[in-house]
């Protein structure tokens, strides 16, 4: 049966729900449509971008009737910036959407008829929250602008007065930079036509240790007096890490090797009474605040007494690992950043941790070398990136056999169908989901699951 809708038509639709992305779902004559800008309630005028056989994608032209949680965006950007989608929806609608998201996966995906969820955690703030924002140059009318790319354009950059989800300190450093581009008449990376120098702006910063980290990174070549600019940032008492980076390819990149300009190869940060260093790469999840309510959750589910053995996969740079030594009698981390790895292991030194061993590969075809020197787990904590455990890491890690897994998941869709393959081919029973607001004001939601199989 042909779509009853074509590309480029004009619709008014009713918003129903939003779906998983931030998509408002709606239907015409029983055909689904994912409506961007719209919200629960809310009745649009929508022009169709794209039909598919059992779906169409539309953008919402104009809100005909504000939903009941429709509020009025406090940013001035919203709209143009590619941010913050939900500032203009109430916060406590956005939680219940992210929770109901969770549950509709469990339930469609997971085929779990009666998912053990449990309330969502909001999120402790929701402004002002990131501990790390990467921001793109672009030219402007008074010189170069410092800001997040265009909604829906990889080739345009919003240029940005304050962003309300970092701090003033944060704000205060994107636009010194910005200043001190224009003084230095330096021109902005064009990423249509690879000319121009300056390309990216990346500020991290200890929420808990007042310290932060300045990255810049521009095309080949030094066109800048780095010691200005050292003078520029050092004006920041908090500053006490500067480096530069060189991207010579036309991908969008940051983490690329970097040279220190100035101060210490690495800041601090403080979650759980732990001490972590960040350099530029180093990946920490950028809600400090939520980090220490997730791993706290993990910590929970994980249900230690002091015996147990814990495997800790995708480990990135030891957080949750370190944040569950304390507890076990041994803990092994994999992942396959070796970068990551080395911040591990310095970061167990920083805090005296015995106890943990980090190791660096591929999660699929590293846990057979890890049980034979470790031994098998009696806890396993997994924390994948967005496709989950994707090829032979799940099924190696449902037949590693341990008595729980613990599940910390940023897509609900691929927690569901692990969580299915775990059930359905080992014996596991989702005992506990809880949903972390971690990002407000975005479709993105964390979750920490808890696993346990029958002996």
């Amino acid at each position: 049966m042909a779509a009853p809708v074509q590309k480029g038509e004009e619709l008014e639709l009713r918003i129903d729900s939003l779906a998983y992305g931030g998509s408002g779902v709606a239907r015409h004559d029983g055909f689904v449509v994912f409506v961007r800008g719209g919200l629960p309630g809310d009745r649009v005028r929508a022009r169709v971008t794209k039909v598919k056989r059992g779906f169409a994608e539309a953008a919402a032209d104009a809100v005909l009737e504000p939903g009941p949680n429709r509020v009025e965006a406090p940013c001035p950007h919203f709209g143009t910036c590619g941010g913050c989608r939900f500032q203009d929806l109430a916060y406590e609608a956005q939680i219940s959407a992210k929770e109901q998201q969770v549950r509709d996966a469990l339930v469609r995906i997971g085929r779990i008829a009666e998912p053990p969820l449990e309330p969502i955690v909001p999120a402790a703030s929701q402004y002002g929250y990131r501990n790390k924002l990467e921001y793109s140059f672009a030219a402007g009318d008074e010189g170069v602008e410092l800001g997040f790319h265009r909604a829906g354009r990889w080739d345009e950059v919003v240029g940005i007065d304050a962003c309300l989800l970092t701090t003033d300190l944060g704000n205060a450093i994107r636009l010194a930079v910005r200043d001190w581009a224009r003084e230095e008449r330096l021109e902005a990376y064009d990423q249509g036509t690879g000319d121009g120098y300056l390309r990216h702006l990346v500020v991290r910063e200890g929420r808990n240790t007042g310290q932060a980290l300045v990255l810049l990174v521009t095309a080949p070549g030094e066109r800048f007096e780095t010691g200005y600019l050292v003078d520029v940032l050092r004006r920041f008492p908090e500053v006490r890490s500067i480096h530069w980076a060189v991207n010579d390819t036309p991908a969008e990149r940051t983490n690329v090797t970097t040279t220190l300009l100035w101060g210490d190869e690495a800041i601090e940060e403080e979650i759980l009474g732990l001490r972590f260093r960040l350099r530029p790469a180093a990946f920490l999840q950028t809600n400090t605040e939520m980090a220490e309510r997730l791993y706290a959750l993990a910590r929970e589910c994980a249900g230690l007494t002091g015996a147990e053995n814990v495997f800790d996969l995708y480990c990135g740079t030891g957080t949750i690992a370190l944040a569950l030594a304390g507890g076990a009698a041994s803990v092994w981390g994999v992942e396959i950043s070796e970068e990551s790895v080395a911040c591990a292991v310095e970061n167990a030194e920083l805090n005296g941790i015995a106890n943990a061993r980090f190791y660096a590969g591929n999660v699929g075809q590293t846990l057979e070398r890890l049980v034979e020197e470790a031994g098998r787990p009696d806890v396993v904590v997994v924390d994948p990136p967005r496709p989950g455990l994707a090829g032979k890491a799940l099924r190696r890690t449902g037949g590693l056999g341990a008595a729980r897994i613990v599940y910390v998941s940023c897509n609900p869709t691929t927690l569901a169908s692990d969580v299915k393959v775990l059930r359905d081919e080992f014996g596991y029973a989702l005992v506990r989901c809880r949903p972390v607001d971690m990002f407000p004001h975005t479709p993105h939601v964390e979750s920490v699951s808890l696993l346990t199989r029958s002996s």
